[in-house]
Order: C-alpha cells, then sequence, then structure tokens
C-alpha cells in the first residue's frame, strides 16, 4: 500500500506568501500596461484620423478641386462623397466636415456644422472605425459604444472632441460628460479642427 502525500501548512504558507509578493509587484505594473494601452490606443485613432483627413484633402486636390451639383466642395473618398470646408475668413478649404448623406452641411462651420457632422466624419473617414456617439444617455446605455464625441467652438474655432469611453470619470455606472475645454482634465481624448485639419491628442491620468 502506498504511502500518500501532500504539502505541509509550512508550505501551504510559503506558497501563498510567495503569491502575496508576487501580487504586490504585478499589479502596479500590470496597471501601468493598462494605462499605458489606453493611451496607445487614442494616440493611434488620433494618428489614423489625421492620415485619412490628409488623404481625402490630397484627392480633393489631385481631382481639380471637384464641387458636387450644389456647390459644395467634395470628393468620393473609398466609396464615401464628402463635404469639404469653403474657404471662408480663417478656414482653409478642402477639409472633411460630412458625408454628402449626412444630416448637416456644415461645409463654412457656422451653426449647420454640430455634434452630429463630428460623428459622420468619424463613421465615413475611418475604415471599420470603434462605434462613437454624440448622446451621454447612449454612451451609458449601450455597452458596445467606444468613444464620446462632443462639438466646441464656431467658424476657424470649431473643434471636434472625441473621448476614449474608458478613461472618462463616472458616477456610480453612469460616465460624467467631459465638456469640450480646450484642456481637458478628464479622459483619453483628441480634438479635429476644420478649419486646418489641427489634430491634438490630449492624456489625463485617471
Amino acid at each position: 500500500m502506498k504511502k500518500q502525500s501532500g504539502f505541509t501548512l509550512i508550505e501551504l504558507v510559503i506558497v501563498v506568501v510567495i503569491l502575496g509578493f508576487l501580487a504586490v509587484t504585478a499589479i502596479p505594473k500590470f496597471l501601468d500596461l493598462t494605462d499605458q494601452a489606453k493611451q496607445a490606443n487614442i494616440e493611434g485613432m488620433a494618428g489614423g484620423f489625421a492620415t485619412a483627413v490628409s488623404l481625402a484633402r490630397a484627392q480633393w486636390e489631385a481631382e481639380g478641386r471637384p464641387q458636387d451639383d450644389t456647390g459644395r466642395n467634395s470628393v468620393d473618398y473609398d466609396g464615401s462623397i464628402m463635404v469639404l470646408t469653403t474657404e471662408a475668413t480663417g478656414i482653409r478649404p478642402g477639409y472633411v466636415v460630412s458625408s454628402a448623406a449626412g444630416q448637416n452641411n456644415g461645409a463654412t462651420l457656422g451653426g449647420g456644422f454640430t455634434a452630429a457632422n463630428c460623428v459622420d466624419i468619424w463613421q465615413n473617414i475611418l475604415q471599420q472605425p470603434p462605434r462613437v456617439t454624440d448622446t451621454l444617455a447612449t454612451l451609458n446605455s449601450d455597452s458596445t459604444m467606444d468613444y464620446f464625441a462632443a462639438k466646441s467652438g464656431t467658424g476657424a474655432t470649431t473643434l471636434c472632441h472625441f473621448y476614449l469611453k474608458e478613461t472618462l470619470n463616472k458616477n456610480g455606472d453612469n460616465f460624467i460628460d467631459p465638456g469640450t475645454s480646450l484642456t481637458p482634465a478628464t479622459g483619453n481624448s483628441f480634438t479635429y479642427q476644420p478649419a486646418n485639419s489641427s489634430v491634438v491628442v490630449y492624456i489625463n491620468s485617471n
């Protein structure tokens, strides 16, 4: 008959202590990697967005600055007809403001340009983009949403703000509106300025 053997109490205590030491050293590094991943996410999206805007502008220039039937600057960008900015004070022509199918025109970045334009640009300028909404209620009720879009300014100062949902502050289970400050105090985000195609990334540690 074979003698049964197992771990002694001392051996189990030593294993638990070792696991405790590993947890104390590994968890902070894991959290740091999570923050780095969120930062890389927003930087990657901002880079892809800026590249797409530049490609649409370059295609418009290469095709001789075409216009649609209503006289708006437009270009067929990878199968999507995109409406571009119209030259005005402080506004350079040829940068994306919406798709032709979008509800708003906004070519002169006046009152017709809303947060819906920002969502429309996102959905049409990027290939297989993460899901985005400009409604906080939708952000809180639809777990498939990844980004929150907002708009600030008018004319040459118009900005689209794109926030990574997972970096926003929460009140209980609900995300808090990050606002549209030029220097956001919460969340990782980037802005797009249609007047000159400027894309700026903002990183906030949460």
